[in-house]
């Protein structure tokens, strides 16, 4: 009997001595399928997609004369969070592919509208193969496009069909009114007709808020913007959605609006809605007045959205319980650049729809 257990118990001592590596593999064989990237050597995407808590921004570098810097560093820049200094987790500055929803103005006035309906086509080169977009269109509606598509040729007849379909009509131009200049009987003659024009009749607030919703759910490693193509009028009564309600909206999902204002060659009181969204989602605002001119910008706004700096970081010392945090970018050197990214972000998760 004492000879057997004598010879069980090296059996014994090896098992108890296997049992935590036996355990441990399912556990590491799980974490390596969540955590370990694809690749040998980790990039932004592949930690923004393993690291729910990030906070991940978008930054644009001009210098005084306005115009992008690139081949900056990490260490070049410095991250305020509610007036705490934060350390920079990831950084790139290689372009990331864009998801990008076209929001086209359908009810503008003849020569703006004319002019815009004619640069649309633009848009489709301004794109690269690795991005994807979607045309949509407004005026007291949203007419969603149909999916996203890649550059290719049905994206540019979508912007086609768009084109004829945000086309304003002719302007109205009152009969002539005829009268007998050598009567001098009768009641006086009635005035001409005149044509004042409508009431803005279109929401803006509510066609941003729906853009902003088809842009949930893409995927995280993707720059997520909307084009606006619009003189800027809005009538706030016709909206579901308030001003505040819709930049709330964009910063919890991440996007930036860049907005073509027409009809004009600089700012106007009837775009400050337009600058503003630009303004808190980190995105620009251009204007103009003439097809070719807007066809030179629909280039730029990309660029600048697909070469954007792309700084991450996990939030840290900093105890308010605030759900929204104001967040500041600033450029240590060289001298007179300024940094600009959307103006903070919502702790809680997205919104679901």
């Amino acid at each position: 009997m004492s000879i057997k257990r004598n010879c069980l118990r090296p059996l014994a001592l090896v098992l108890l001595c296997l049992l935590p590596t036996l355990n441990a593999r399912p556990q590491d064989a799980q974490n390596k399928t969540k955590i370990e990237p694809k690749q040998a050597s980790p990039d932004l995407r592949q930690i923004i997609r393993v690291q729910s808590d990030l906070v991940v921004l978008s930054v644009t570098v001009r210098d005084r004369n306005g115009n992008l810097v690139s081949g900056l560093k990490r260490e070049d820049f410095h991250i305020s969070d509610r007036g705490v200094q934060q350390r920079v987790t990831a950084f790139t500055d290689e372009g990331l592919p864009l998801s990008l929803v076209i929001l086209v103005d359908s009810d503008t006035k003849w020569k703006a509208g004319t002019s815009m309906t004619r640069s649309l086509g633009a848009i489709a080169g301004s794109l690269s193969v690795g991005d994807e977009a979607i045309v949509c269109r407004y005026d007291m509606l949203f007419y969603p496009g149909e999916k996203f598509t890649s550059v290719s040729d049905d994206l540019l007849s979508e912007l086609r069909a768009r084109q004829a379909s945000v086309a304003p009509p002719p302007p109205y131009v009152p009969e002539p009114l005829i009268t007998d200049t050598e009567s001098t009987n009768g009641p006086p003659p009635l005035a001409a007709p005149t044509y004042t024009g409508g009431r803005t009749s279109k929401a803006m607030d509510d066609a941003l808020f729906s853009a902003a919703r088809l842009l949930h759910g893409r995927d995280v490693d993707r720059r997520k913007i909307i084009l606006v193509v619009s003189d800027g009028r809005n009538e706030p009564k016709l909206n579901h959605h308030t001003h505040d309600e819709v930049v709330e909206l964009l910063l919890r999902e991440n996007v930036s609006v860049y907005s073509l204002a027409i009809g004009a060659d600089g700012p106007r009181h009837q775009f400050s809605m337009l600058a503003d969204y630009a303004r808190a989602t980190g995105g620009d605002i251009a204007y103009a007045k003439k097809s070719n001119t807007m066809e030179n910008l629909y280039p730029k706004f990309t660029e600048q959205a697909r070469h954007d700096y792309t700084i991450a970081y996990v939030p840290t010392r900093n105890t308010n319980d605030s759900d929204f945090h104001e967040v500041e970018v600033a450029v240590s050197a060289p001298s007179g650049l300024t940094a600009s990214t959307r103006k903070g972000y919502y702790r809680k998760k997205p919104l679901s729809f």
